[in-house]
């Protein structure tokens, strides 16, 4: 346990979800000013296999409404927007992470590392929220998935990954995704339902998404411009979703380079999966603090379900 939350220190300092969520309603920070740093990994499931490891650091702030990337989003009218950025780093290996053989019929070891720009507009009227995000980055050793697990199983005294030489080859990130929610239920301010959808194009995520989430407790109106930050919020989310996959290429390799060592083919990609997140989140003046939870049926045929957990944490500046 000592090793664990040892990581959970080093890891900004020695490295630095597309796989991180955080535009859904009830992650909203209840500013347009503010600092979150968002980690996954499956040790909080007990493994280490799949998505093994993902983090960003994302930072909102009004001046970047001057963001050029902003044209290119849809604005609605009659609402308000959150505009930031947001450095993100994902990582996958196969259940033997410790051969250097390639794993037939597993996952391939991939990485990414990107950029976001993101926008959102929430309407407080129709209680609705439209997110739009453009990241740009890379796939590949470029993103050091190799250095930084070998760095972290070093330092907690773990076995050491051995395989990274065949992970997905170096490649474009380019990715768009909009996602929009329609608040169906309140009552009180203790509880929550929202109908969410959300559609991602690009080269390193091509998918469609269908779902809910509801929340229970001290919660608040995430669509409402006066939810005042400063009141203690305490509360318990749950977001299913159904998913249907065009591509993947942390399975299937990058679209511009064929010499990877080793990749999922097309058909053996499972076109629809189901994926359930779930936790608590805690708000106090300008703080904010999550614990969370995901399961996803397999991802391709010869694959398992695979479960991982994470935290977020971040403070306001107004």
């Amino acid at each position: 346990m000592k090793n664990y939350i040892l990581i959970l220190f080093v890891v900004p300092t020695v490295l630095l979800s597309q796989k991180i969520d955080h535009l859904a309603s009830f992650r909203d920070m209840g500013s347009e000013s503010y600092f979150r740093f968002n980690y996954d990994n499956d040790f909080f499931a007990a493994s280490d296999k799949n998505y093994t490891q993902g983090y960003s650091f994302e930072y909102a702030n009004r001046s970047l409404a001057k963001n050029p990337v902003n044209y290119l989003f849809i604005k609605p009218k009659n609402s308000y927007f959150t505009n930031g950025l947001s450095l993100e780093h994902i990582g996958y290996t196969p259940s033997d992470f410790v051969s250097p053989d390639i794993q037939i019929d597993d996952r391939p070891y991939a990485a990414a590392i990107y950029i976001k720009s993101f926008a959102i507009a929430t309407d407080t009227i129709s209680k609705s929220r439209l997110s739009q995000l453009l990241s740009i980055g890379l796939i590949g050793p470029g993103a050091f998935g190799k250095e930084m697990q070998t760095a972290i199983h070093r330092l907690i005294e773990n076995k050491t990954p051995g395989g990274w030489d065949n992970q997905i080859q170096n490649d474009l990130l380019l990715n768009y995704k909009i996602g929009y929610e329609k608040q169906v239920f309140t009552y009180k301010k203790i509880s929550n339902i929202q109908a969410v959808t959300s559609l991602q194009l690009g080269t390193l995520f091509t998918n469609a998404s269908v779902g809910f989430n509801t929340t229970v407790g001290l919660v608040g109106n995430p669509f409402s411009r006066n939810n005042k930050s400063s009141k203690f919020k305490f509360y318990a989310f749950a977001q299913p979703t159904v998913n249907i996959v065009g591509f993947d290429a942390t399975l299937q390799g990058g679209i511009f380079t064929n010499d990877n060592p080793y990749i999922i083919s097309s058909k053996n990609i499972e076109r629809l999966t189901a994926q359930v997140d779930y936790g608590l989140i805690l708000k106090h003046r300008k703080l904010y603090l999550e614990y969370t939870r995901t399961s996803i049926t397999k991802e391709f045929t010869s694959g398992n379900p695979a479960k991982w957990g994470g935290f977020k944490a971040g403070f306001l500046f107004n």
